[in-house]
């Protein structure tokens, strides 16, 4: 379908029904595609987006043109332009995860029971998974890469504001795809702007094995309301960074102003700090000099604001606040214990540190603390696939099932138990 053509009523539900025909009978050969012919189908898709760079940016260009007169703002236009770093960074990306190991077909715990059989699981593709973003053009190179590494097939469903971005990219997939000899359908982009097409996408329990929302709270909460196929999701990132009373200083100084201001516009960016009692007067004047320079608006406690000067108030509300921003809450509770409980009341069970240099109080810490990644003497920007070795990452997962913590390709994979015989037969 053309941009062109998007203007042209079509039958909605009768389309993406097509395409999950077409993604169900894709994933077959997908899943059993060998690692030399996906490596070399991603390897093909990056040389091509590296050609069609010219034309990716005068596709993108329509879309930021679009994107003005509707007033995006400034953050969205941004997070939606195309430029030449990008473009390579799309491509360097993708030959990035050809030359991750294939996770496909690997065969772990085989053990023979006293009945003679062997019995072992083996790791295999998810099937058909269904990637519904907001803004990032990018993502349509990340996902499709990751998918078709692990043995899948995709259907994207970008952003209206991105359409023309991500047909251009789509084109891109397409060729690399022939090239290699791997079907067509294995990534299809959704190419209406349509939001009836969410709708049916969530829907399509029959074509469609796992959806992987990737955008705003409030796009992740419809997707997790409305699907009637397996999310993997998180609503959003209240990560907190606790100060024990026996921290190093200079290390906690480091940590904590790391944390915070390395970028704020990600999940992993640490939102409310806290800080013992007994450690709060050392501690917290040279932390508020260091976030006052860098531009911080700060919100503190009542405890917080008698031991340093001019912080804002924090409200209940705060606790609670992902603002992806330049703004921090800080809290002064009494011990850990208190730090626990604060986290387990207002934390997203995404990514929460502790800094101390108690091994014992440590291992509580992370024993304890139930979120998906739990931190000693380290920043919560380090909540990332790249950072944990796991390669490109198609998102964080606050659930527990099936997977938790940065997806990469192990995570868009499950396992099925496999048995070997020799005629064996159940007496």
């Amino acid at each position: 379908m053309s941009a062109k053509a998007e203007t042209v009523s079509i039958d909605i539900p009768q389309y993406m029904q097509s395409l999950g025909e077409r993604a169900r009978a894709a994933a077959r050969e997908t899943g059993r595609a060998d690692s030399g012919m996906k490596d070399a189908a991603l390897r093909a898709i990056a040389t091509a987006i590296e050609h069609a760079a010219d034309t990716l940016k005068v596709e993108n260009e329509k879309d930021l043109a679009t994107g003005r007169q509707r007033g995006l703002d400034s953050a969205l236009l941004d997070r939606l332009e195309l430029n030449d770093a990008r473009i390579a960074l799309m491509a360097e990306g993708l030959r990035e995860i050809a030359l991750l190991p294939d996770p496909v077909g690997s065969i772990t715990e085989m053990n023979y029971r006293p009945s003679g059989i062997q019995v072992g699981r083996m790791r295999v593709p998810l099937g058909v998974i269904g990637i519904i973003y907001e803004s990032r053009p990018n993502v349509t190179a990340d996902a499709a890469g990751l998918c078709l590494k692990s043995g899948n097939a995709a259907i994207l469903r970008g952003g209206s504001e991105a359409i023309h971005s991500n047909q251009a990219i789509s084109r891109c997939i397409h060729q690399g795809l022939a090239e290699a000899g791997m079907p067509a359908d294995a990534v299809q982009v959704v190419e209406t702007t349509d939001r009836a097409a969410v709708g049916e996408l969530v829907r399509m329990q029959d074509y469609v094995d796992v959806i992987v929302p990737r955008g705003g709270k409030g796009l992740i909460e419809r997707i997790s309301t409305e699907s009637k196929i397996p999310v993997i999701k998180h609503l959003h990132g209240v990560c907190h960074t606790y100060i024990d009373d026996m921290a190093d200083i200079d290390k906690a100084i480091k940590v904590a102003v790391n944390a915070k201001t390395q970028r704020y516009g990600t999940c992993n960016t640490m939102e409310t700090l806290l800080v013992a009692k007994d450690i709060a007067g050392q501690v917290l004047p040279e932390l508020v000099a260091q976030y006052r320079d860098a531009g911080v608006e700060l919100r503190g406690c009542e405890a917080t604001r008698k031991v340093v000067n001019d912080i804002n108030t924090a409200t209940e509300a705060d606790w609670d606040e992902e603002y992806l921003a330049p703004i921090l809450a800080i809290r002064i509770v009494d011990d850990m214990d208190a730090a626990m409980d604060h986290i387990a009341r207002h934390g997203s069970s995404h990514t929460d540190a502790i800094i101390t240099e108690s091994l014992t109080r440590a291992q509580r810490f992370l024993h304890e603390v139930d979120s998906s990644s739990v931190m000693v003497n380290a920043s919560s920007r380090f909540a990332d696939g790249f950072e944990y070795g796991l390669g490109a990452e198609i998102g964080i997962s606050t659930d527990k099932l099936h997977v938790r913590g940065p997806v990469g390709l192990e995570g868009l994979t499950t396992l099925k138990y496999i048995v070997i015989g020799d005629g064996h037969i159940r007496t």
